[in-house]
């Protein structure tokens, strides 16, 4: 193969499908379009195949896998890369897919941010609304601590093992966390900004019921300051709803407001969008061109409310 890059450009290498996204939907695609014999590459922009899963929250459990009461999001991640593991996808990692073009004869140009370049008779879009990014905590001095005393992910769930832990949410990740590590915390506390909360009511229950037994504490209110003490990270201030304020000791803040999307090069690709996502057929799950199919992730309708 010839080293100059002008050679390369000039040669994209023709492939049957390109799936754009490696997380679970993605992922699911290797083996779904292996079955009907069609061999597929795969891009994603982050450095290893798993999504938000991989990246955002590798120990959480999940409780919606068919046939899985309880399912980690890094053991869901291996189990699909296992299944596909017969069908030798290729994966482009850590590559932005910077080009989608439709060619005269129907098939798609794709190009990437490291320099892929393929022709593909079909592209499955399973890249959701973007790329996420976890909304911060709005405090001040904060950046000093992200990511040591102060996440907006579990890496390893053992970091937070004998720590005293303010949980700063009040929806799915929150509630999960908050049970999953109620009784390994040295103490916790979930802090929420009302009475209600977003999660699984199950979920809702089994904290609640934590509360009763004295394992933990469940505040209403909205955390106004950072604690510190010789340049560490000593706690959270809080001002309730019932007007108090209180200053909650803390080693390690896990703060879960959500995520916000970020579009990025999608948007650039000629595709109709419709409310910042891919505007979707979804009949067919066809985008606005005929050829490519996006993931039910990518589409503006709403999705059933998921743990993960």
């Amino acid at each position: 193969m010839s080293e100059n890059p002008a050679a390369a450009e000039a040669a994209p290498t023709p492939v049957e499908a390109v799936v754009i996204g490696a997380g679970p939907v993605g992922l699911f695609q290797i083996f779904e379009l292996g079955l009907l014999g069609i061999s597929t590459h795969i891009i994603d922009s982050l450095a290893q195949a798993g999504g938000q899963c991989t990246e955002l929250y590798p120990d959480k459990p999940i409780y919606d896998i068919p046939a899985l009461p309880i399912c980690g999001a890094q053991e869901l991640i291996d189990r699909l890369l296992e299944q596909a593991k017969p069908f030798h996808a290729t994966f482009h990692l850590g590559q932005e897919v910077t080009e989608l073009k439709v060619l005269p004869d129907g098939k798609f140009q794709v190009a990437t941010s490291a320099g892929t370049r393929l022709i593909a008779g079909a592209v499955v879009i399973a890249a959701g609304v973007g790329s996420f990014q976890a909304r911060r905590l709005s405090l001040p001095g904060v950046e000093e601590f992200e990511g040591t005393s102060v996440h907006y992910r579990v890496k390893s769930a053992a970091d937070f093992h004998g720590r005293d832990l303010v949980i700063c949410g009040g929806g799915d990740s929150a509630l999960d966390w908050t049970v999953a590590l109620c009784g390994k915390a040295r103490s916790l506390t979930l802090l929420h900004r009302r009475a209600e909360f977003r999660a699984a009511p199950a979920t809702v229950a089994r904290m609640r019921e934590l509360v009763g037994a004295g394992k933990m504490q469940v505040l209403e209110g909205n955390a106004t300051g950072l604690r510190t003490d010789n340049g560490k990270l000593a706690g959270l201030d809080v001002h309730t709803a019932g007007g108090r304020d209180l200053q909650l000791s803390a080693d390690q803040i896990l703060a879960f407001y959500g995520l916000h999307p970020k579009l990025g090069p999608i948007a650039e690709w000629g595709l109709a969008l419709e409310k910042r996502a891919l505007k979707v057929d979804t009949e067919k799950f066809q985008t606005s061109v005929r050829e490519s199919s996006p993931s039910a992730t990518s589409t503006p309708i709403p999705a059933r409310k998921s743990s993960s």
